[in-house]
C-alpha cells in the first residue's frame, strides 16, 4: 500500500505514542486525520497541511459517519490506558475500551478503509510461568482493562474479509521520550525517579516485564501501513524486544542515569513490597519470522533519550505536573 494520496484515521493520536507516530506518517506523504479528545493539550502535534486534527470522543458515531469517509486505513490507539486509569470510572472505561469499539470497526469498513490496525496489549496473557508466551497464549487479564482489550481482537476479525485487512499487535510497555510524555510506565517512572528525586523504588522486582522503545513501536505502525495484506489478515502479532525483571529495570536504569548525568550521584536504590502480581515473557518471534520485523532500539536507549529530555528543559515539574500522568489527567478531566 503505497503513502501517495493515502489518508490514515489515527484515533488516540495526540496521546504518548500518537505524538511520535503522527511526524512520521506526515513524513512518509501520508495525509493524516487524527481523532481525540486532546486531554494532554494540542500542541503535541505541530501544524502540517497534510494533518486534520479532529477533537471528539470515539464514541460519537454520528462524528465518526462524519470523519471516517476518504481514510483508507485505520489505526486504533484511543483507550483508557492503564489500570489505575480505567479502575477511576469502570463504566467509562468499559464504554470506550470495549463498547465503542464494534461500532468504530464496522463504520471504518463502512466508509471503504481498507485496512485496521488495532492495538492492544501484551498484558493480556497476565500471569506466565512459560519461558517465552506467543500469541497462541491464553488470555488471563488480571484487570478489566486487560480484559476489554483482549475482549476486542475476536471482534475485530469477525470484519475481516478480501476488501478490508484487520490486524492486531499486542505491543510489550512502551519506554522513552514522547511530546506528550508518560512518565506512569515502568522505565520511564524509574528514569524520572532517579533524576528528579535521586532515588529509586523498586515495587516487588521479580516480574518479569517486557520492554519496547517508543520509536520502534511506531515504526513498527509506519511499516504496517505498507505490507502486503495477506500477510497481515486476521493475525495477530506479539511486538517487544527485552524481557526484564523490575529489578533489573531499576539497576539499569541506575546505571544509565549516572553515566549520562553524574552531577547527580549519588542515587538511592531501594525495594518495596508490591501487589503488582503481572509477569510475563513475551515473545516476538513470529512477528520477526512473518513479517521481518525486529526492533533496533534497547531499553538503555530509552533511558538515554529521557534523561537527555530532561536535561534539555523538555520535562519541566515532572513529578507534579498532572499531564505525565494519566489517571491525574482524566480525574482532572471530569470524562463522562
Amino acid at each position: 500500500m503505497r503513502s501517495e494520496s493515502k489518508t490514515v484515521f489515527v484515533t488516540g493520536g495526540a496521546g504518548y505514542v500518537g505524538a511520535v507516530l503522527v511526524p512520521k506518517l506526515l513524513a512518509r506523504g501520508y495525509r493524516v486525520r487524527v481523532l481525540d479528545l486532546f486531554l494532554f493539550g494540542e500542541a503535541v502535534l505541530p501544524p502540517h497541511p497534510g494533518l486534520q486534527c479532529i477533537k471528539g470522543d470515539i464514541r460519537d458515531q454520528a462524528l465518526l459517519k462524519h470523519s471516517l469517509p476518504g481514510s483508507d486505513i485505520v489505526i486504533h490507539l484511543a483507550c483508557i490506558s492503564n489500570d489505575p486509569s480505567f479502575e477511576l470510572d469502570p463504566g467509562l472505561s468499559r464504554s470506550i475500551n470495549y463498547e465503542a469499539f464494534e461500532p468504530l470497526v464496522a463504520i471504518a469498513r463502512e466508509c471503504a478503509a481498507k485496512r485496521f490496525i488495532y492495538a492492544s496489549t501484551s498484558s493480556v496473557y497476565g500471569v506466565s510461568d512459560e519461558e517465552n508466551v506467543t500469541e497462541d497464549h491464553p488470555l488471563v487479564p488480571l484487570t478489566d482493562y486487560n480484559k476489554y482489550k483482549g475482549m476486542c481482537e475476536p471482534i475485530l476479525f469477525r470484519y475481516q474479509g478480501d476488501d478490508f485487512t484487520t490486524v492486531t499487535i499486542r505491543p510489550a510497555t512502551i519506554c522513552g521520550y514522547s511530546p506528550r510524555q508518560r512518565l506512569d510506565l515502568t522505565v520511564n517512572i524509574l528514569t524520572n525517579l532517579a533524576v528528579n528525586n535521586r532515588r529509586i523504588t523498586i515495587f516487588g522486582g521479580a516480574q518479569k516485564r517486557p520492554n519496547l522503545h517508543i520509536e520502534d513501536m511506531t515504526d513498527l505502525y509506519v511499516d504496517l501501513l505498507s505490507m502486503p495484506a495477506a500477510a497481515l489478515a486476521g493475525k495477530t502479532f506479539n511486538a517487544g524486544y527485552q524481557n526484564h525483571t523490575v529489578a533489573d529495570l531499576g539497576r539499569m536504569v541506575h546505571s544509565v542515569v549516572l553515566r549520562e548525568l553524574p552531577h547527580l550521584a549519588p542515587i538511592a536504590l531501594t525495594t518495596s513490597p508490591s501487589n503488582d502480581l503481572r509477569s510475563y515473557h513475551i515473545s516476538s518471534e513470529k512477528i520477526a519470522r512473518e513479517l521481518g520485523w525486529r526492533p533496533k532500539r534497547t531499553v538503555e536507549d530509552a533511558i538515554v533519550d529521557l534523561c537527555r529530555a530532561f536535561q534539555a528543559g523538555k520535562l519541566p515539574n515532572s513529578t507534579s505536573d498532572t499531564r505525565y500522568f494519566n489517571v491525574k489527567t482524566i480525574q482532572a478531566a471530569m470524562l463522562r
